[in-house]
This record gives structure tokens, C-alpha cells and sequence, in this order.
């Protein structure tokens, strides 16, 4: 993948992971941020930008797709894109690439490590040893088992049959839901997320992001699994209603809650924040070295591929349709 020219114009969405940047750097002439850190110099630059990195967080706007008329491609490291504005760079002609499977199985086990800190409440027993009540006030409440329980998981695309897979040696039942039922699976589908919540133990969300699925677990979700219930979501973070989580987790209408994304990150409501038997990670779904290298090197690769005139390796489902 030598035959890529090196003089090309890559603009960074945002600030990428170093993984990411060193690749670039190397390769193409690297324009770090240069709309939000230096605006005269992205003005005289900009009609010569031909790439933008980006990472599954960026925000790719119309806006500014629309002040770089030589775009090309958009090369985001992550699965989630939904910070690109696809119609306005369909409409252009802009190829959008991602970077999924590579993925699957560290975001699968990070979704079981949070389904067993949040019924065995691991976190809580660490600071509990830790704070020396172990020792002041005996032993910890008792949590519950996992093993044997109901999973359900909103979503069924490649890191949803990863954690199934994985949830299976725990002996769970498992069903699901989505768009539409896959016969192909050993699981049963069910029509709707309310109705998912509502006889499973666990309900694990792991569906892409974007205006389709915007508060797909609300309210009405939330009620339907009920007070032994436990959410655990390894998605994007709007596709869970926050504000009705955290009314449902301070009026005891669910059991707990396990989670990797936010609405407004790295901002994490402090009523949430607050809250004991909920479980946060700073979204380190993806985060071992050895995976965001792959996820790096596939973003990096997709660049070269595109310039080197091939098709490029992983395109967004949405630019596959168009036939880009």
C-alpha cells in the first residue's frame, strides 16, 4: 500500500488518538484541528484538504464539509459515525469509512464485565475493602448471581452475537431485538424494547447511534424491566434517554445500571454520579492497546487504499447502498 501519494492534505476532526496520528503523519500532510485551533490558517488551507481523520467521537458537520470543496473521504477511527453528517457528504460524493469487527470482541468482553460488576457490584466491593468498612461493619450486603439469568440485548449486529456467545458459557437465555428477526439465530426476537425489558434480567444496549435510535430506551423501557432489572449499555450514549435513567434509578424503578457511554461526554451527571449501585466507565469499550492498534491501523489503511486508487477496505453500510 506504498502507491499513495504523501503530500495529501489530511485535516483531524478532532484530537485523535496517537495510534492514529503517527500513521498519518507519516504518510499524508497532517492539518491537526487547524478549524478550531487556527481559523485563518484552515481558511487559506481549506480548499486543499482532500481527507478528514476522525475519531468515532468527532463531529464531522455539514458545515464543514461544505468549506472543503476538494473532500474526498472521511476516515473515521470507530464504529460509531454518528458525528458525520451523512447526507451532507452522500450529497457530495464524500466517502465515510469506520472501523468495525475489529472491535467485537473487546467491547463484548467489557459488556459482561459490566453485566458482572453490576450484579455482583464489584466496583462497591473494592471501595468497601478500600474505605476499611470491611472492617468497621462486617461484610458487604449480598449481591446476585448472573449465571442462569435472563439476558436481553437491544441490538443484533456483530458485537450483540459476540457478548450472546460469551453469555451463553454463563448459561443464560438469551433473546433480542431489531429491526428484523435473524432465523438464522439460536435466539428468539422480540418485537420491541419495551417488551424485552419486561422479562428479561439483564438489558444489554448495544445498537448503533444517530436520529433512528435517539432515546430508544426511555421511560416506558425503563418501567418494562422493572425494579430487579439492570441496564447495561455499551451503545452510544444517546441512544438511552439519561434524564429518565436517572429518575428511574433514584425512584428504584430498575435495580441498577452499568454504563460505558454518556449523553454529554466526558460530562457525567452528578445525580448519576451519585448514585451507589450504578456502574460508570469513561466509555473504554474499545480501549486495550491491541485493539485501538487495529482500529487505528484500518482507519490509517482505509486513507491509502482510497488514494492509491483501490476501494477502501470498510465503508460505512450507507455509502455500500450508494456504491461508493
Amino acid at each position: 500500500m506504498s502507491d499513495a501519494p504523501s503530500d495529501i492534505p489530511v485535516l483531524t476532526a478532532a484530537r485523535l488518538s496517537p495510534l492514529y496520528t503517527a500513521s498519518l503523519a507519516a504518510r499524508f500532510t497532517l492539518l491537526d484541528r487547524l478549524h478550531q485551533t487556527d481559523p485563518a490558517a484552515f481558511e487559506r488551507l481549506a480548499p486543499t484538504v482532500r481527507a478528514v481523520a476522525a475519531s468515532g467521537d468527532s463531529a464531522v458537520p455539514g458545515e464543514l464539509i461544505a468549506r472543503l470543496p476538494a473532500l474526498e473521504i472521511i476516515s473515521v477511527m470507530g464504529v460509531g459515525y454518528d458525528g458525520v453528517d451523512l447526507p451532507a457528504a452522500l450529497a457530495r460524493g464524500v466517502v465515510v469509512t469506520h472501523t468495525p469487527d475489529v472491535l467485537n470482541d473487546e467491547v463484548a468482553d467489557t459488556a459482561l464485565g459490566l453485566m458482572l460488576c453490576a450484579a455482583r457490584q464489584l466496583p462497591q466491593a473494592d471501595r468497601w475493602v478500600r474505605e476499611g468498612r470491611w472492617e468497621r461493619e462486617g461484610p458487604m450486603p449480598l449481591a446476585r448471581k448472573m449465571s442462569g439469568a435472563r439476558l436481553g440485548l437491544v441490538g443484533m449486529g456483530r458485537i450483540a452475537k459476540a457478548i450472546a456467545h460469551r453469555a451463553q458459557a454463563f448459561g443464560m437465555s438469551i433473546a433480542y431485538t431489531a429491526r428484523s428477526a435473524k432465523p438464522e439465530l439460536p435466539y428468539r426476537h422480540v418485537a420491541t424494547p419495551a417488551a424485552l425489558a419486561a422479562e428479561v434480567d439483564f438489558l444489554v444496549v448495544i445498537t448503533p447511534g444517530g436520529a433512528g435510535t435517539r432515546h430508544l430506551i426511555d421511560a416506558v423501557v425503563l418501567q418494562a424491566l422493572g425494579p430487579k432489572g439492570i441496564l447495561v449499555s455499551v451503545a452510544r450514549g444517546s441512544v438511552v434517554d439519561e434524564a429518565a435513567l436517572i429518575d428511574a434509578l433514584e425512584r428504584g424503578v430498575i435495580g441498577g445500571a452499568a454504563l460505558d457511554v454518556f449523553e454529554d461526554e466526558p460530562r457525567v451527571p452528578e445525580r448519576l454520579r451519585a448514585l451507589s449501585h450504578v456502574v460508570l466507565a469513561p466509555h473504554v469499550g474499545s480501549a486495550t492497546t491491541q485493539t485501538r492498534q487495529a482500529m487505528a491501523d484500518l482507519a490509517f489503511d482505509n486513507l491509502v487504499c482510497h488514494f492509491g486508487g483501490r476501494p477502501v477496505r470498510t465503508p460505512v453500510p450507507e455509502c455500500r447502498a450508494a456504491g461508493r
